[in-house]
């Protein structure tokens, strides 16, 4: 009985996990050039190896940036933060500015014919151009 009351939790929570995670999409401007891109190319830009776009990041706390960084780039929170830290103590590359929110990024990606940034894909509207789609 305690085995499958232990396997029906673990079941609820992998659906739980499963769930939380939403469907990512990298934003442009409405106006800009870009019309689509690869998520090899969008880690480009968030690893400040590429800075023809400013780069929106969601705060470290947000769940989306943990998956997006993940998804595109293969790394960590930790790696993502490393890798910052050394292109910018190196004098290379500023790292993205962060806002608080899928709508701020939207407003930041609006406002800046020459942004991009990563949000819900639920929270699309005719604000952002999507770019790419990580599954």
């Amino acid at each position: 009985m305690r085995k499958l009351f232990i396997s029906s939790v673990l079941a609820a929570m992998a659906g739980i996990a499963g769930s939380a995670q939403a469907e990512v999409v990298v934003v442009v401007n409405p106006n800009a050039a870009e019309t689509s891109l690869t998520k090899e190319q969008v880690a480009q830009y968030f690893l400040g190896k590429i800075d023809t776009l400013a780069p929106i990041d969601q705060p470290e706390s947000a769940a989306i940036r943990t998956e997006f960084y993940q998804k595109v780039a293969n790394k960590d929170l930790a790696q993502t933060r490393a890798l910052w830290a050394k292109l910018v103590f190196t004098g290379k590359a500023m790292p993205p500015r962060e806002v608080a929110s899928n709508a701020d990024v939207k407003k930041a990606v609006a406002a800046n014919p020459k942004a991009i940034g990563y949000i819900d894909k639920s929270a699309v509207d005719a604000t952002v151009k999507v770019i790419c789609t990580i599954p």
